[in-house]
């Protein structure tokens, strides 16, 4: 049964579809099965994966208001091991759909569930906000990782956000754990994104990744070739900085698991 991870901020801008598509991507050439899950209805994640959204004829907003099967809708990606649920920009109106049917909140738990058993991994990508989308991945998920970018008002955010979890985990889901959080476009010559990190360090001790995210050219122009970094340069250091940190991720989940 796999593990499934949401990948939340409420905020734009942290890194939230680089770190999904990067981290899925890492972990499929670590020889595990993963699904990538878009749930932002910018589609991102799904053009990143090198999938056009004005093509599709289904997508994961017809899983979630439509009833179709997960199964059906899923598509393979130019990473062998990695498949993709795509979204366009029907989702949006999923938001306001959904509010009429019952148990909205646990739509896309109960879509996943025919599928689940054929990944290690599924990995959500979200929206940058707290609306139905991001509660139906929270509600559906095993654990949160949340990208928080070094920048003057991160530890507000992140406080917001952890506050959030917390209604979630009151609830809708228990279970929900913290997988981690990941320092993103950290910058070792910016003094400011230095004594952030090491005030996030200081706040949240092991629960923050070891890994740190660059800020890196590559990782800004691998979307534009519908690729994950790895596959566009993989020398480059934003490339290296996610196999790294697919590395840690898979070596907590082994020591968890003991």
């Amino acid at each position: 049964m796999a593990k499934i991870i949401v990948v939340a901020n409420q905020k734009g801008g942290v890194g939230k579809t680089t770190t999904s598509v990067n981290l899925s991507a890492s972990l499929a050439i670590a020889e595990r099965s993963v699904l990538l899950i878009d749930m932002d209805p910018q589609a991102n994640a799904t053009s990143g994966l090198g999938v056009d959204p004005r093509t599709l004829t289904r997508t994961v907003y017809d899983c979630l208001v439509k009833g179709a099967k997960t199964t059906e809708v899923v598509l393979p990606t130019n990473v062998p091991k990695l498949s993709l649920l795509p979204a366009n920009a029907d989702l949006v109106g999923a938001e306001v759909e959904l509010v009429s049917i019952p148990n909205r909140e646990r739509i896309l738990k109960t879509a996943l569930e025919d599928i689940r058993h054929q990944y290690d991994f599924l990995i959500v990508d979200c929206p940058p906000a707290l609306g139905l989308l991001t509660i139906n991945a929270l509600v559906a998920a095993s654990s949160v990782l949340i990208p928080v970018q070094c920048e003057y008002y991160a530890m507000e955010g992140l406080g917001r956000l952890m506050a959030n979890v917390k209604r979630v985990q009151d609830s809708f889901n228990p279970a929900l754990e913290l997988e981690g959080i990941l320092l993103t476009m950290y910058d070792s010559r910016n003094s400011l994104a230095r004594q952030v990190a090491e005030e996030i360090r200081g706040h949240f001790k092991d629960t923050v990744y070891r890994s740190i995210i660059p800020r890196n050219v590559t990782l800004a122009e691998a979307p534009s070739y519908g690729r994950p970094v790895m596959l566009y340069n993989a020398a480059s250091t934003g490339s290296q900085a996610y196999l790294e940190l697919a590395k840690e991720f898979l070596n907590h989940g082994e020591k968890s698991a003991r």
